[in-house]
């Protein structure tokens, strides 16, 4: 049987629900955000690439479409070597192709470099499930003005629900514009939508956990070697959203795990020179003991707020 007819999605139209290939309909998604942005910006649509299994899948449609595209990469500063290497190793394929690659390295306005070590001590507390300040510093601040792609899926948590296959993000929440099919008369808000702000298209956002690895083991695509090791997430070491797993994480890369170590001490230090320390009687006096406190599932879900975070 055809692996593109194995997989079908429900697709919502006029009313009435018609079954529909999740491929076709992703590739349909990009043909028709890459015409808005040829049109829009007169520039090719942005791949985004974080180095996961739904970004090579997206990636792989994408060459698939036909469409021009650039790829873009967020450098978090806390990814896995193996990560990292599959970048790079997938860029330079991409570049002998012709396709343009860039890295956003978040800069500052005084011209230094974003970091989760420098972030961290900028925050005054570490990153936690509620309090998730590094994805948008690290992750979600590149492709301003433009039309970009991600692989963005409702399967992954609940919270991505409320994203759309068709959306246009802006700092206001109100001014947020989210469309949940992509039908021509969806596609004719788009084109003449005049507010200003990042526009998305999520081609996979209805692929479950099963159409992403089954559809990258039928096109054999060279996925990061981490799945082979039986992990399930590839994102930031150390991300809060990982759980008991962030202990698998920091036992296999112990050099991430002192680079958080001596980031919570510059943010402790930060804390004493603006006074917001109480006394150490919550989270402790040095970086290990952030790291502990950090580390401890107790707290959860969301783990406790420093006292200050209303200043930040």
């Amino acid at each position: 049987m055809n692996f593109a007819r194995a997989l079908r999605a429900e697709r919502i139209k006029d009313g009435e629900i018609e079954r529909m290939d999740l491929e076709k309909a992703a590739i349909e998604r990009l043909k028709m955000a890459s015409d808005m942005s040829l049109r829009l910006y007169k520039q090719p649509l942005v791949i985004t690439y974080s180095g996961g299994k739904d970004s090579d899948v997206l990636l792989h449609l994408a060459g698939r479409s036909g469409i021009p595209y650039e790829v873009l990469h967020s450098l978090t500063t806390a990814d896995a070597p193996e990560t990292v290497r599959h970048v790079l190793d997938t860029f330079r394929r991409l570049e002998l192709a012709g396709v343009e690659c860039n890295i956003d390295t978040h800069k500052r306005p005084d011209g230094t470099n974003v970091t989760m070590w420098n972030l961290i001590p900028r925050k005054l507390m570490p990153p936690t499930r509620l309090v998730r300040y590094c994805c948008a510093e690290l992750k979600e601040g590149g492709g301003k003005g433009r039309w970009i792609a991600t692989g963005i899926r409702w399967a992954e948590s609940a919270k991505r629900k409320n994203r759309g296959a068709l959306e246009v993000l802006h700092r206001d929440i109100s001014k947020r514009l989210t469309l949940m099919n992509d039908n021509d008369e969806s596609r004719m808000m788009m084109e003449t939508c005049q507010l200003k702000g990042k526009r998305v298209v999520n081609p996979i956002i209805d692929w479950k956990d099963a159409d992403v690895l089954g559809y990258a083991a039928v096109e054999k695509i060279c996925m990061n070697p981490l799945y082979e090791c039986g992990w399930k997430r590839v994102g930031c070491i150390g991300c809060p959203m990982a759980g008991k797993h962030r202990n698998t994480e920091f036992s296999r890369y112990p050099k991430i795990k002192a680079a958080y170590v001596r980031a919570f001490d510059r943010m402790l230090d930060e804390r004493r020179r603006r006074g917001k320390m109480d006394g150490g009687v919550r989270f402790g006096e040095t970086g290990e003991d952030v790291m502990h406190w950090w580390m401890e599932d107790g707290v959860l879900p969301g783990q406790m707020v420093f006292e200050g975070m209303e200043d930040l």
